[in-house]
């Protein structure tokens, strides 16, 4: 089993959170409301790896003023790709406070849409397994 290293900003602006659809075909969460993050590439410390994947999924717009390391955890997941075929991978998931200084997002093919959520919004949201545990953590949920 491939193991991961997955770097998990969660987002903050003016007391809203970041969440980005999934896409409906491909993931570890299809269909469903996450965090954005991606993986460690080899060679990268965290912060760089951190803020090449908000860079890469998120815009060069996006200005992410503030990053304080958080909390961590792992687990177990199946991950579909495209072609149909799946991956079981052991993930080890980083997650950062991440303060925005703009809402100006431009994302990628990794997501459908995006959305700025209030607090008091975000059980409404089908979150995945990952964006739930992370915000009832937090305190959010």
């Amino acid at each position: 089993m491939r193991t991961r290293t997955i770097l998990c900003p969660l987002i903050e602006n003016g007391g809203a959170y970041l969440l980005c659809k999934m896409p409906s075909h491909r993931g570890v969460f299809p269909g469903q409301w996450a965090l954005s993050g991606g993986g460690l590439e080899e060679g990268e410390t965290i912060e760089a790896g951190l803020r090449r994947e908000i860079r890469e999924e998120l815009g060069e717009q996006l200005i992410i003023d503030r990053v304080t390391p958080w909390t961590f955890r792992d687990d177990t997941r199946t991950k579909a790709y495209p072609d149909g075929t799946t991956e079981e991978i052991y993930m080890i998931y980083l997650i950062f406070d991440c303060h925005a200084a703009n809402r100006e997002i431009a994302f990628n093919e990794e997501f459908e849409s995006v959305a700025w959520v209030r607090p008091e919004d975000l059980a409404s949201y089908d979150l995945n397994e990952a964006t739930r545990i992370t915000l009832k953590a937090k305190g959010l949920l």
